[in-house]
């Protein structure tokens, strides 16, 4: 084969199509990556709702926890619970999604739960749960006089 046969430069019939495949391929990297990136900010999303909720049910127990200790009492009037209630299952009040408070009092201890279903969770609930203690106050008598 002479030297000149053996150029540098490749023959353009030879490297036909070739760029095309090249963007082809770029194509499809980029499209894989913008799929990923979009469920990537779908699954965001979830978990930014998720958190929105458990703070909600955080304020919503922590609300009727505040009632009782302004009330002296684990043992509210039965219409606050009922309001109470009513507001933690209206989400347009600052409730939750199917969401449904409850008090068990045993003694001086109440636990108050706050459970709720998330949207598209398939009928999986979550629950919010704490207890409040209040003490028992004793009176102090007065010092007798001599």
């Amino acid at each position: 084969m002479p030297l000149s046969a053996m150029s540098a430069t490749p023959n353009p019939q030879s490297q036909r199509g070739f760029s095309l495949l090249e963007v082809l391929v770029a194509v499809l990297l980029i499209s894989f990556a913008l799929l990923g990136l979009v469920s990537l900010q779908a699954r965001t999303v979830q978990l930014s709702n998720e958190a929105e909720d458990m703070q909600r049910a955080s304020l919503l127990a922590g609300e009727l926890a505040s009632a009782m200790w302004s009330f002296g009492s684990v043992n509210l009037p039965a219409d606050q619970i009922e309001a109470w209630q009513a507001r933690a299952s209206d989400p347009t009040a600052y409730g939750l999604p199917g969401g449904e408070g409850s008090v068990a009092i045993d003694g001086d201890v109440a636990r108050i739960s706050v459970s709720w279903t998330p949207p598209r969770s398939d009928g999986a609930s979550s629950v919010f749960v704490t207890d409040v203690m209040l003490p028992v106050q004793t009176v102090a008598s007065a010092p007798s006089a001599p």
